[in-house]
């Protein structure tokens, strides 16, 4: 049960951070010059979303988790881990930030959106999973 949590969490982690990770040079380097920062996380946010919902359907069913909330909402806090651990990887390796600039960014608007997408990102599978009776 738990390999296959760790399983699912994987490959959702994978399709929503990879979208990000295809994503964000086009945000950085392109949008946000030419709109500013919060503009451009809001321009980036829906394609996040989709991505969020498509991984969120797709690995619990790759994997055959059982659809009870339990193992859905573990899914998607296995995944958010391996997002933020993957995330400040990249902070560090590839932007130059520090830990403590990566959590400052938190307090910025763009920083509560990217906040907000964090949560769904960890709710998601349990609510896009849900077996209506």
């Amino acid at each position: 049960m738990i390999a296959k949590i760790i399983k699912a969490a994987g490959l959702y982690f994978l399709i929503v951070f990879g979208t990000g990770f295809l994503l964000g040079p086009i945000r950085v380097l392109w949008l946000e010059p030419r709109i500013g920062t919060l503009a451009a996380v809001l321009c980036e946010a829906p394609f996040l979303l989709a991505a969020i919902f498509v991984g969120s359907r797709l690995a619990p069913r790759a994997v055959r988790i059982e659809p009870r909330t339990d193992m859905l909402l573990a899914v998607g806090t296995a995944a958010l881990a391996m997002q933020q651990t993957a995330d400040v990887t990249v902070g560090l390796a590839l932007r130059d930030l520090a830990l403590r600039d990566q959590l400052a960014q938190f307090a910025s608007a763009e920083g509560a959106v990217y906040a907000a997408l964090l949560i769904l990102f960890a709710v998601m599978p349990s609510l896009a999973n849900r077996n209506p009776r």
